[in-house]
């Protein structure tokens, strides 16, 4: 293997990516770890560079490709038969092989010691393309957990293949694997169970704090029996796989009882299943709880008390938009007022709450229902999504009429809620006599507390961000230990901005302003801030990431 000697410090100083101060910085670390530790980590780590950038440059140098990993058809029986250690040191995967080269990815070509030992190893010139190492991680992931569920597999397919005989009184083999993917998935706090079937395997993946990782591989035929049971479970139809089914089941997991709501879907592979945990427990957190500043705090706990009008919360799925409701209604519910819902599906059971589920055969949609709560006598209505002009004229007749109306809608801010009512057919006049506030709202990860250490913004994402920074700042950033599997991130808390609809607002809306009209005279006037700014304030409280507020806001 040809070695090239690289000053990684200066081509990234001549690539204007790291200063002369931050390299020293770096060395200086360096010299501490007793070069444990290589420059190219400790530049990442620090927050002087992103790996994506480091590996730009050494491609550039080095003349290597990039390659995309998840592009690649591994097969991962063959792969298993490498030395997986050596594979592990170099941070390389082979992923073809032909009668010239072992062609590999690697996430770490100047380990020339590491890829030399592989190349002895497997006794074959290597051809070097490079990877990044969150891919490269999650080849090697798949590995372990193909090692780690090998028993229990071999259990399925040797119970499929006695045709399901089994002692009397036992659990089946199948359902013994259930138990474990959800028991798996649960204990690493996942929101949703995906099983997916491909051309050979199948795969599960939890998503966890919002991001879906991989969690266990099953061949086909393993696949095949999870999809039935699973089926059988959710109340489903067993012999239709052309249409999608929805269901719900009960599962007692830790002594813990859990719902589960169960999708399916056809692909052309087969069917790909998605259970949505029910925590019955999160369906119970108090406002405080939630994540809001102080300031949103006082204001959303201010409209959702007001006697009459709409509350509307907005967000994309999977922002948290269920959970604020629920905090919002155990907030308000008690023995002295009447609280009904009509959602699509119910997610989770409330107390003092009186709660009605979406069936579109039997003809009781969102707007029927409304129209029916009005002759049952309710102080508060909780409409699940406003979706149509139906469903928005029957909210604003409930709130016109003395009722508080909280609901849903998919907006990207604040503001942008009016302007998709106007469109939505609902008068200008009429928005503004029923809004009373709209709340926008997304998820972050939350910075891991076991591995949490302060860190520097590498300059092109400070040159998005430097304007909300005081002059005076630090940031942090997740280093990744076992507690948080090696993310950097541990749970997920909210981020949100608040407009109220007070008297001059609804003025302007009204009069027909626009939503840049409303969203410019609510900053100058009404001290509205944009949802960045909440999560610049927690990722300077060290609570999130500069990086984590710019995957779901738009800087304005």
């Amino acid at each position: 293997m040809i070695r090239q000697k690289i000053r990684l410090g200066d081509l990234l100083i001549q690539e204007e990516l790291l200063t002369q101060e931050q390299l020293e910085h770096a060395l200086k670390l360096q010299k501490e770890s007793n070069y444990s530790k290589k420059l190219g980590q400790i530049l990442v780590e620090e927050g002087f560079v992103t790996q994506k950038d480091l590996l730009k440059v050494l491609s550039k140098q080095l003349g290597y490709e990039f390659i995309d990993l998840y592009g690649q058809k591994i097969d991962f029986d063959k792969l298993a038969r490498y030395p997986l250690q050596i594979l592990k040191n170099a941070k390389a995967v082979p992923f073809d092989e032909d009668e010239d080269y072992i062609y590999i990815a690697t996430s770490d070509p100047l380990n020339y010691e590491a890829l030399d030992i592989l190349e002895r190893t497997l006794m074959k010139p290597l051809k070097i393309y490079l990877a990044p190492d969150d891919e490269v991680e999650a080849i090697f992931h798949r590995l372990s957990i193909l090692e780690d569920t090998k028993f229990i597999i071999e259990e399925v397919k040797k119970e499929l293949h006695t045709e399901g005989l089994k002692k009397e009184g036992e659990e089946s083999a199948v359902m013994r694997l259930i138990h474990l993917i959800i028991k798996d998935s649960i204990l690493r706090r996942a929101s949703d169970i995906h099983i997916e079937p491909d051309e050979k395997k199948a795969v599960v993946r939890a998503r966890i704090d919002g991001v879906l990782q991989e969690t266990f591989v099953f061949d086909t035929e393993i696949y095949n029996a999870l999809d039935t049971r699973i089926k059988l479970l959710g109340g489903l139809d067993i012999s239709e796989k052309r249409k999608p089914q929805d269901g719900r089941f009960s599962m007692t997991i830790e002594n813990k009882l859990y719902d589960f709501r169960l999708s399916t879907s056809p692909t052309i592979y087969g069917e790909s299943l998605v259970m949505r945990v029910l925590d019955r427990e999160k369906a119970l957190l108090r406002l405080e709880e939630l994540g809001f500043e102080d300031e949103n705090l006082e204001n959303f706990n201010r409209i959702i008390h007001y006697p009459y009008g709409i509350v509307l919360i907005t967000g994309p799925t999977g922002s948290g938009k269920t959970t604020t409701l629920y905090a919002a209604l155990n907030e308000i519910k008690n023995i002295h007022n009447k609280v009904m819902t009509i959602e699509d599906p119910v997610e989770y059971r409330l107390p003092l709450v009186q709660q009605v589920q979406v069936n579109e055969k039997a003809g009781l949609t969102f707007a029927v229902a409304v129209r029916s709560f009005l002759r049952q006598d309710p102080d508060v209505i909780l409409i699940g999504e406003i979706r149509d002009s139906e469903t928005l004229n029957a909210a604003a007749q409930a709130s016109l009429t003395g009722h508080l109306v909280f609901s849903t809608l998919h907006t990207n801010d604040a503001p942008g809620a009016i302007s998709r009512f106007a469109q939505m057919g609902l008068a200008p006049y009429m928005i503004a006599d029923a809004m009373v506030g709209v709340v926008a709202q997304r998820l972050v990860r939350k910075i891991c507390p076991y591995c949490k250490k302060e860190t520097h913004l590498p300059p092109s994402i400070y040159k998005i961000v430097q304007k909300y920074l005081p002059d005076d700042y630090t940031v942090y950033r997740g280093l990744g230990c076992p507690k948080c599997d090696f993310t950097g991130y541990f749970g997920r808390t909210m981020i949100s901005e608040i407009l109220v609809i007070d008297e001059d607002i609804a003025k302007l809306i009204s009069e027909g302003a626009t939503k840049f009209e409303i969203y410019e005279y609510a900053v100058s006037h009404k001290g509205f801030k944009p949802m960045i700014y909440d999560g610049i304030k927690k990722a300077l409280k060290g609570i999130t990431t500069i990086e984590e507020v710019l995957r779901v806001t738009k800087e304005k």
